[in-house]
């Protein structure tokens, strides 16, 4: 046995007698010493690193952990050696790990510092779990509206609300005050309808963007308001149904030009023809007679209004309804039309109420609430009133 083992570790410096021969390799036939144990020195024996005592060369090897809080009193730390660098490894066994916050390392063993680990409450007892809390949707933004009403015990069936309605509303109005000044002044808010309807029928069945299917949809309105103003109302049927045909092989068109997958193009296909049929029958409210598209826009605007307030199912359905119809004799009243302005005014209520629904599908996002939730009440309800309106004519 060397002299440097005749010597317990801690008593004295073996090394200040004498010095190890660098020509000859020590090998430890004992347990050695825990880089991550911090001893415990009763108050009786003596501090273990007496003051002004030089450290072995051979413990730099070896990483300094600071002492742990709320341990001993008495324990003292290992000597401050320079710590090793990450990732190597030492020449001694590595004895049991102290308790001690993980730390993440990036690419190349990059530190990051310690991970957030849960906390434990305050009081708990010795080797309690950490508390995790109650799991939310609230917070997730990842999270669809549609399944944080599933989660939340609501229908994800909703409808827009009362912004969209009061859009709604304030669009009714004013087909409703332009019908009877002149049908270019009609134009303006039927053109901003038009324009919604396009855009919203898309995003309304997931399809987003599609610049070209949105801008062929609009154009087709655009191209039946200019046929109606050309033709004169007599011709409205034939007006509309003629553009909506030479609309449908555009789109035809469109689509056999399209490198897509077949599916895809069959989904742009369709999308296509619905919003170009929608955008193109809104041109009814030009078709129509003055005095059922002013009963037809009131009725829809303060039925948008109605069904937006926070009302049961079927209390609402029926509040709308008759709210619809009240607003058909009133404008009736004011038009000249009497009574009879009812019967295209429910009829556009009816028709609001199912363009509402259709916007309401699946809990859409808020784009499709401020587009087709404004326009497809408007736009459901123009056939209607170019029907109805011609029994009162």
């Amino acid at each position: 046995m060397s002299s440097d083992q005749q010597y317990p570790y801690g008593a004295h410096d073996p090394y200040a007698q004498n010095p190890p021969d660098p020509d000859v390799t020590q090998t430890w036939e004992g347990q050695t010493w825990d880089t991550q144990y911090q001893p415990v020195v009763e108050p009786s024996q003596p501090a273990p690193y007496p003051q002004g005592t030089q450290y072995p060369q051979a413990a730099a090897d070896t990483a300094y952990l600071p002492p742990l809080a709320g341990a001993a009193p008495a324990a003292y730390p290992l000597p401050p050696e320079a710590p090793a660098a990450h990732g190597a490894t030492g020449p001694f066994p590595a004895g049991p790990a102290a308790p001690q916050a993980p730390v993440a390392y990036g690419p190349q063993g990059a530190s990051y510092g310690p991970a957030a680990e849960p906390s434990v409450p305050a009081g708990s007892p010795a080797g309690a779990e950490p508390a995790y809390g109650a799991p939310t949707t609230a917070g997730n933004a990842r999270i669809t509206d549609a399944q944080r009403a599933r989660a939340e015990g609501r229908s994800p069936i909703i409808p827009p609300g009362m912004q969209p309605a009061a859009l709604t509303a304030v669009t009714g109005l004013l087909l409703a005050a332009t019908a009877g000044v002149s049908p270019y002044l009609l134009l303006v808010p039927l053109i901003a309808l038009q324009g919604l309807t396009a855009a919203g029928w898309f995003r309304l069945n997931g399809m987003w963007p599609a610049r070209q299917g949105i801008a062929l949809a609009f154009a087709g309105g655009l191209a039946a308001d200019a046929v109606l103003l050309a033709a004169g109302r007599e011709h409205a049927p034939a007006a509309i149904v003629g553009t909506l045909g030479v609309w449908v092989l555009l789109t035809l068109v469109l689509q056999l030009r399209s490198h897509a997958a077949a599916d895809e193009r069959m989904y742009g296909l369709m999308a296509t023809i619905a919003s170009a049929a929608l955008t193109i029958v809104a041109a009814g409210f030009l078709a129509a007679a003055p005095d059922a598209v002013a009963a037809g826009g009131a009725a829809v605007a303060v039925a948008a209004l109605a069904r937006a307030l926070p009302l049961p199912g079927a209390a609402s359905v029926a509040v709308a309804l008759l709210a619809a119809a009240g607003a058909g004799v009133a404008a009736g009243a004011a038009t000249g039309a009497g009574a009879q302005a009812a019967l295209p005014a429910l009829g556009a209520g009816v028709c609001a109420l199912v363009g509402l629904r259709v916007a309401s599908y699946d809990y859409p996002s808020r784009f499709v609430h401020m587009t087709a939730g404004v326009a497809l009440p408007l736009a459901a309800a123009a056939p209607i009133v170019y029907l109805l309106g011609r029994a009162l004519g």
